[in-house]
This record gives structure tokens, sequence and C-alpha cells, in this order.
């Protein structure tokens, strides 16, 4: 009898052994479905690095090359060109010239070689008791990336987003890129360069998060790591470019020119991050592109597993009212950094941040600019300075999932202090001159590998809701250092490696206060990571 009521649909209502419910797959009616976060849904459904993630990092990371076209390009256009004399021994150039400088010299007893328009230094004179003007104009650039860093960070966290910062960042670059090259005088040229400095601090900060943000936690490290593979290659292409343009407004039209191009060729097939869309309470937009990622990487996402905040995921106790918060519109979280302040957590992990990253970058941008000390050719040493990059991010890449963020952010720390104590008691001539130039060379490999780090290490410590804005605040932090870097440039002589080295040893020491995040989670919310950490 049991068995012919329950093949009988009629007889379902009063058999005690059939469910008063059936299951359906409709939302709403009763099936609750699974409910994951974005890493979890990467490595189960989607992969973690398919052709959809490569195609996109590679994209999202081009705009490296940008930051280090509208960065590095002060390094030609802001130098002292060679100069000769033209007005015969009587004047004393000739002595003046043995001697490298041309301070107190008769006008018209001397010319700079290549014409006046060859750098901003030859067009406005800024030599000898204006020598700081050049220094002053880097610092002010530097000072606008501080700036943009923290508007865009948390533009990007609210309002615009990833994709859509970056678009406003590309855009004003392109645009004061171009006008820097008709500055009619110094003081435009210094305006017009702290606003480019404003637009470019945020075309890292959103590039880095947009391209490792979709990419699953095994692959994520390593990823992050070749992002800076284009800044390095960005720098290489630039000592190229300005030798083909050796005129300083032909140079900052020929590195602008870039920003066009990737605006028009590049932009449209990058997509948003699901996980801002997640924040921002759009799930629904957040699961197309999910979707997309495994169809495009040969996976098939089934369609009872959703999207779900890290708080929120596989949490059983809401039923029905779980799907319907998971598939619809949810008011959006957003955070501040205010909100990493307030919590003990994510407070201590900023100041450190800021601490290590304003360290490390008065290391990098100064052996950087240091070039122009080192007297030596300036489009190839520019070069050799970022070759040397590479191996330095394919290194920390290889160890990077095998020792953790922590112990690499020490030892190259370290590394890089050891050598730049070393350059600091080497001479200028002969041997101490190569050596010196070689210490530089490798003070760089320790720290660019420190720099590229740092982006991994600092995404990692902090949730999506607040993680540009705690990365606007760090990229702050390192803008501040390559404000100072400049000024100890200008000091010459053994000097500049010597506060480079205790920059060095001074971020390892704080790193080692770092929590590891190796194999951690990359957490959405703040009660998700404090949760965590408990755990």
């Amino acid at each position: 009898m049991a068995s012919s009521r329950e093949s009988d649909p009629s007889s379902h209502g009063s058999s005690l052994g059939s469910p008063l419910l059936v299951p359906s797959k409709e939302p709403g009616l009763g099936c609750e479905p699974k409910k994951v976060c974005i890493d979890d849904m990467l490595q189960t459904y989607c992969g973690e690095f398919g052709h959809w993630q490569l195609k996109h990092f590679v994209l999202t990371s081009l705009a490296w090359a940008l930051e280090a076209f509208h960065t590095m390009v002060m390094i030609f256009a802001d130098r002292e060109p060679g100069w000769r004399c033209v007005g015969g021994s009587e004047s004393g150039c000739n002595e003046r010239q043995s001697r490298g400088s041309v301070c107190g010299l008769e006008p018209g007893s001397w010319e700079w070689e290549g014409g006046p328009g060859s750098s901003t230094v030859a067009q406005w004179g800024l030599v000898c008791g204006e020598k700081y003007k050049v220094g002053l104009v880097q610092a002010l650039f530097f000072g606008g990336c501080m700036i943009g860093a923290g508007v865009f960070g948390h533009l990007s966290d609210s309002k615009l987003g990833r994709k859509g910062s970056l678009t406003a960042v590309c855009i004003l670059n392109a645009i004061f890129g171009c006008l820097t090259s008709l500055a009619p005088d110094y003081i435009t040229y210094l305006m017009l360069r702290f606003i480019t400095g404003f637009s470019t601090g945020g075309v890292g900060l959103c590039s880095f998060v947009l391209a490792t943000e979709p990419v699953g936690p095994a692959k994520r490290g390593v990823a992050g790591m070749s992002t800076f593979y284009f800044f390095s290659g960005g720098i290489a292409l630039l000592s190229g470019i300005a030798y083909i343009f050796p005129t300083w407004r032909a140079l900052y039209v020929a590195s602008s020119v870039p920003s066009i191009l990737f605006l028009v060729l590049v932009i449209p097939f990058i997509s948003e991050s699901p996980r801002w869309y997640l924040v921002r309470g759009k799930p629904i937009e957040a699961m197309k592109i999910m979707r997309t990622i495994a169809k495009s990487n040969g996976h098939h996402l089934p369609d009872g597993v959703t999207l779900a905040l890290d708080d929120e995921a596989n949490d059983g106790s809401n039923g029905n009212q779980s799907w319907k918060a998971a598939t619809v519109e949810k008011e959006a979280i957003s955070g501040s950094i205010i909100d990493v302040i307030r919590t003990p957590i994510t407070r201590i992990r900023l100041f450190l941040a800021v601490g290590i990253n304003f360290t490390c970058s008065v290391v990098y941008y100064g052996l950087s600019l240091n070039v122009v000390n080192l007297e030596t050719n300036l489009y190839l040493t520019v070069i050799v300075n970022a070759v040397a990059e590479m191996p330095a991010f394919a290194i920390t890449a290889i160890l990077l999932d095998r020792f953790g963020r922590k112990p690499l952010a020490i030892g190259t720390q370290w590394f890089s202090a050891i050598f730049c104590f070393m350059g600091s008691m080497m001479g200028t001539v002969g041997i101490w001159k190569v050596t010196r130039v070689c210490c530089g060379i490798l003070g760089i490999f320790g720290m660019a590998g420190t720099y590229n780090l740092l982006f991994i290490y600092t995404a990692e410590l902090f949730p999506t809701v607040v993680r540009n804005a705690a990365l606007g605040c760090a990229t702050q932090a390192a803008q501040m250092g390559a404000i100072l870097a400049p000024f100890v440039v200008v000091l010459g002589g053994g000097l500049p490696f010597m506060v480079f080295g205790v920059c060095g040893l001074i971020g390892g020491m704080l790193a080692y206060y770092l929590p590891e995040t190796l194999n951690k989670p990359l957490y959405d919310t703040m009660t998700g990571l404090e949760e965590g950490e408990i755990a």
C-alpha cells in the first residue's frame, strides 16, 4: 500500500513518509544554495589562474609600464646635459671644463650640448644656485603621488571601483603628461608635474588590486610578484624612448601617448573586480564575472552555488533568506582608513606597513635617481638597473610560497642594506667607481624584490572592504619616502648610500613584527578578518 500511495501523486499530501515540500532549484522555494566565498569558488569551480585570469592579468598590468613612464621620465627630462666651451681659453672656460662646473663662467663662453631644449636644466638654467629646483620638482611630483594614492585608493574601494579609478588616472596622465611638454616656464612645469603625480599615484595601486583580486589564493603571490616586470620593463623601454627623443618636450609627449593607447586598446577588454561588486552589494554582477571566468577556463559553475562574503559563506542558519540576500542587490559594505585605524589588528598592521613602505621607497627611488651621481652612460645605466630588478622578481616569486612573506620582506631589505653600506665606503676613481656602481645595482636588486613583495603582503594583510584604502595609505608613505629621495641624492658622494643602508636596516626590523600571511585566505570584511585571526 505504501508503495502504491507513493506512486500516486494525489496521495502525497496524506503520506507520512513523503516530504511536505518538494525540493526545488528555484529561489525561495525551499532549496538553499551552497554559499561560498570568492577564493573557494575560484579553487573549486572556476580555476585559480586559467586563460581568463592570464589575459586579464597581462592587460591590467600593462598600466605599470605607464606608471614607469610618468615617474622615471624625470631622470632624462631633468638631467644636467654636457656642455662645451665656445669663447676661447681666455675666459677660463677650458679650466672650468676640466672641473666639470659651469658656475662662475661668463655668459656666451659656453653652451649646452644638444641646445637649451635638451633638458629642463638647460632650458631654465637649473644649475649652481638653482640646482635645488631639480630636486624640488621631483619631490613635488612624488608629493602629488602621495595625495593621489590616498584619493584614488578611497575611490577605488567606493564609488568608482577598481576599473573606474584606473580609467580616470590614465585619462589624467595622458592629458597632463602632454600639457607638461608645453610648459612655458619653470613654475608651470612644477605645477603640471605635481598634477601628473596626483594621477600617477593611483595607477599602480588600482592596477595591482584589479589584476590580482580575481586570482586564486595559490597563484596570487606569484601573480602579484609578476606585475612588477611590467614596471621594470617600462623603465627599460623609457630609456630607449629617451634616446630616440632627446629633447625634454618631445620626450613628455612620447611618454604620454602610451596612456592614450591604453585607454583605447586595453581598458575596454578589462573587467571590474568581482570582489568589489560583492562588497558593494552587487552579487549578481559578481556572479556574472565568475561564470565568465569558469567558462573561459573550461570549467562549469553549478547553478546551486552562489557567492557570499566570507562572514556569510557556508552559514546555513538563515535558510531561504540567505539565498535572497545572495541573489538580489544588497546594501553596499563600505570602509575607510578610519575603520582600519579603529580596529586593533589592522591598526598595528597599517603602522608597520607605512613605516616599511617609507624606508623601502627612500632606498628604491634613491638608488634609481642616484645614477646621475655615478658619472656613467645614463641610458645604459638606467637599462642595467631596470634589468637587474627582474631577477629579483623571479627569485622572490619562487621563494614566496616556500619561505613566506615575512622572511623575504626582512631578508631582501637587509640584503640591499649590506650593499648600500658597502657602496658608501667606495671611492669614485678606477676600480672603486666600478665597485660602487655594482653595489648600487645589487642594492636595487634587493630593494626591488621588497618593493614588489610589499604590494602582495599589504594586500593580504587587509580585507577587501578596506584593501585599497590601506594600500593607498601605504603607497602614500612610499611617496613620502620618494619625496625625500631626491634630496638625499643631491648630497652626493658616499653619503646617499649610507642613508639608504640605514633605511634598509630599519625596514627589515619593522617587518619582523608583521604576521605571516602565507596560505591565509583573502578576507572580504573586517568581521571575517577578526574571526579568521581568532580561529
